[in-house]
């Protein structure tokens, strides 16, 4: 989500009002390919205005026809009409059109291999909200979903919409004790120049309706940026850091209590689908031990 410059009010107001008519709306778009992902049918486009729908930036759209996805290539520039559904919130590329190919020989191209469902995940270290240094091995034992976020992202539609489904789905779950006990949520920056420990408290709180005690089931976390590349190569996240703002794929990860990758969401999911998988897994945890699972936040 590369934006120029911060959404303005108008801007903002037609994109909800869209959500609040029926049906689905369709936008000129034209941009250059700046990657490709087979696994989730994805185009990173880096494109200019869309009057009406959003500013410039760079994202990643799916293209629903795999005909017309398997012929571009990254480099290339395309036109196409950019599908938007409750109010932005669902989009997709239709009638992608090559216009001009000169840009593959030196585009980088190739999305990495993130992990297979099934494979078990990089066990790095992370760093709390509180300054308190944890690796995703702590869970084992508990279903976690996972994504990531940056807190300066100025789209309702992108990390806000993220986080504030992440919340809901707490304050469900904080109603269903077992579960709660043998599940967790992480939120992970992309941006640990800026979302520092301080900085990610207070993001946090504004989730968890300023009660701390949220953070011992929901941890918002950064790292170092290198180990911050390998957890996105691990789970297929693309971001480029651009014009002060950050550009990125939607991933969201659900990791089994044996610490495995069970499945990915990318820009297609629903809060319930969400909750429902995560309580599913849940099923298979066992008694919550005691130690961080029992922890207190403050």
């Amino acid at each position: 989500m590369n934006v120029k410059q911060l959404l303005p009010l108008a801007l903002l107001g037609a994109i909800w009002m869209a959500g609040c008519q029926s049906g689905s709306k369709q936008y000129e778009f034209q941009g250059q390919v700046l990657d490709k992902n087979p696994a989730t049918q994805e185009l990173t486009v880096k494109h200019g205005d869309i009057p009406g729908f959003m500013p410039a930036m760079t994202m990643a759209y799916t293209v629903k026809d795999p005909n017309n996805f398997q012929n571009v290539k990254a480099g290339d520039v395309i036109a196409a009409k950019v599908v938007a559904a409750k109010g932005g919130t669902e989009y997709w590329l239709e009638n992608v059109r090559i216009t001009d190919e000169s840009g593959r020989k030196t585009a980088k191209g190739g999305s990495v291999h993130r992990l297979d469902v099934g494979d078990q995940v990089p066990d790095l270290a992370l760093i709390n909200q509180d300054g308190k240094t944890f690796s995703l091995s702590d869970f084992k034992g508990k279903a976690v979903l996972l994504t990531f976020i940056y807190t300066r992202c100025p789209v309702p539609t992108f990390c806000p919409r993220l986080s504030g489904q992440f919340a809901k789905i707490q304050d469900d779950l904080s109603h269903a004790p077992d579960d709660f006990s043998k599940t967790h949520l992480i939120t992970i920056s992309f941006d640990p120049k800026y979302d520092t420990p301080p900085v990610l408290r207070k993001y946090g709180l504004a989730y968890l309706d300023n009660n701390p005690t949220g953070f011992s089931h929901w941890d918002f976390a950064s790292t170092n940026a290198s180990d911050l590349k390998k957890l996105a190569d691990a789970f297929g996240l693309e971001y480029f850091e651009e014009d002060n703002q950050i550009s990125h794929t939607m991933d969201i990860v659900l990791i089994s209590p044996e610490g495995k990758v069970v499945k990915y969401w990318g820009t297609k999911w629903t809060t319930p689908e969400l909750e429902a998988a995560l309580r599913q897994q849940a099923k298979s945890a066992p008694a919550p031990a005691q130690g961080r699972a029992q922890r207190k936040a403050g």
